[in-house]
């Protein structure tokens, strides 16, 4: 699987370097929307909040057949956020090859990309929490490499690659974060239509001498207007208290095709819990709902996490709700 990937991107990369894009397209698309979020957690903002995102596409085809796509994205989507540089990315790909990726910021790993793929109308049931989440949710960041093959009889490839930066945090963006190579297979069987299943590896070396290994397991049905879905993520660090384990399940129902409603739980362990003792792991629940007309969304969740942090302490158990309006132009 690793030899695919070489030949795929050596085969483009030398290809690219003969050819000149021709017969660019170019397109922008805008968003903008507002939430309410209430949460008894004091250590996330509360009230209402406005987000927007402007997005730049551009794609052309080399003479040798591969098409080179830009992206760049300017967001305010997060209410503590300073930063307007949510993502920008370069990619070249062809049909039979499949399609390299460049994040230079805000790109998201293999493991990144499949933090969480149980189903849900709005966001995770874990989102509105903080602490909430764990360090499986693999490698978002500045300067990630990506790969993505074709579909072999429903039989895909991807793969990721981050390496050290010199750049401090304090200086610009580029912080350095450790390398970072993940690895991702992901199954749609032909004989079973509406089955999906995907398995990731990934191994971190961070600049605190840490080494942290990862991987995810996930199987999706979809039948009717149902979705179900199951998925596992473990995390093996060299570092005892940085192991962590978490187990969650969704479903799903189209009530028609414009309103979607969901269901998910998830038990995380984050190694601080009582040991052997699943009273004490992190137990996240939430109801979520979306309502689409035309190029208006309306969308919310009601989540509830308890023991967070593996803590029994009555303040450790939260509840949180959202409710937000987008517009897509």
């Amino acid at each position: 699987m690793n030899k695919l990937t070489k030949i795929g991107v050596s085969a483009l990369a030398g290809s690219l370097a003969m050819t000149a894009v021709h017969a660019a397209e170019g397109s922008v698309s805008v968003s903008t929307g507002f939430a309410f979020a209430s949460t008894t957690d004091e250590n996330l903002p509360t009230g209402p909040y406005q987000f927007d995102s402007v997005v730049f596409s551009a794609s052309g085809e080399t003479d040798g057949g591969i098409t080179v796509s830009a992206k760049m994205e300017l967001d305010n989507d997060n209410p503590a956020s300073t930063d307007g540089m949510d993502d920008r990315s370069v990619s070249f790909g062809t049909d039979a090859l499949g399609t390299v990726t460049f994040h230079g910021h805000g790109g998201s790993s293999v493991m990144g990309q499949w933090d969480d793929v149980t189903p849900n109308a709005y966001e995770e049931v874990w989102d509105t929490t903080a602490g909430a989440d764990s360090r499986i949710d693999g490698r978002s960041g500045n300067n990630l490499l990506t790969y993505d093959s074709p579909s072999f009889n429903g039989v895909m490839f991807k793969m990721a690659h981050q390496v050290d930066h010199e750049t401090t945090a304090a200086t610009n963006q580029n912080y350095d974060l450790g390398q970072y190579t993940d690895f991702g297979i992901q199954i749609s069987p032909e004989m079973v239509e509406g089955l999906t299943v995907g398995y990731a590896t990934a191994e971190l070396d961070d600049t605190t001498s840490t080494s942290i290994d990862n991987e995810t397991f996930f199987v999706k049905y979809a039948v009717g207007g149902f979705t179900l879905g199951y998925q596992t993520h473990e995390a093996d660090s060299s570092v005892a208290a940085d192991n962590d384990e978490s187990t969650s399940w969704g479903i799903s129902y189209a009530v028609n095709e414009n309103m979607t409603i969901a269901y998910g739980e998830r038990d995380y362990d984050d190694d601080t819990s009582t040991a052997g003792s699943s009273s004490s792991e992190q137990h996240d629940s939430g109801f979520s709902a979306s309502y689409t007309m035309g190029g208006m969304t309306i969308a919310g969740h009601m989540n509830t996490n308890d023991n967070v942090g593996g803590s029994t302490a009555a303040t450790n158990d939260k509840e949180s709700y959202e409710f937000a309006l987008t517009f897509a132009f």
